[in-house]
């Protein structure tokens, strides 16, 4: 079987273009901190951690007694994972969210509302 010329020739431009661009692409993001939010859970972490983070006055006593601190805090929302089930995402304006996760090895529930430009920490649960 005879493959035409032209067909043959557009794929080979079309792998140099194809890798030109890849080239192109890694030498621009290389070394960068550059991340792709494709799943649900990391797109609203990061979501809340973009906001202006306030601490409501359970959260404040808590960290007032030493109970834990502004790293665990910021730890479970790097780590954590959202509950959608418990979540209340459809809420105007502000939506609410549940964040599971671990706070010193010890299991900790953060309820969290965004609002517009503001992430208010309302209440952890320790167990």
């Amino acid at each position: 079987m005879k493959i035409d010329y032209d067909l043959l020739k557009r794929f080979k431009l079309f792998g140099i273009g194809f890798a030109m661009g890849i080239g192109i692409l890694f030498f621009i993001l290389n070394g960068k901190k550059s991340k792709c939010k494709w799943f649900p859970n990391e797109r609203i972490l990061s979501i809340i951690r973009q906001k202006h983070i306030e601490y409501s006055p359970d959260i404040n006593s808590l960290l007032t007694q030493k109970t834990i601190d502004s790293t665990s805090i910021t730890k479970l929302l790097l780590d954590g994972k959202v509950d959608f089930s418990k979540s209340q995402v459809k809420n105007n304006p502000c939506r609410k969210y549940w964040i599971d996760g671990f706070v010193k090895n010890q299991k900790a529930v953060l309820h969290v509302k965004i609002c517009d430009s503001i992430a208010t920490l309302e209440k952890l649960d320790l167990d």
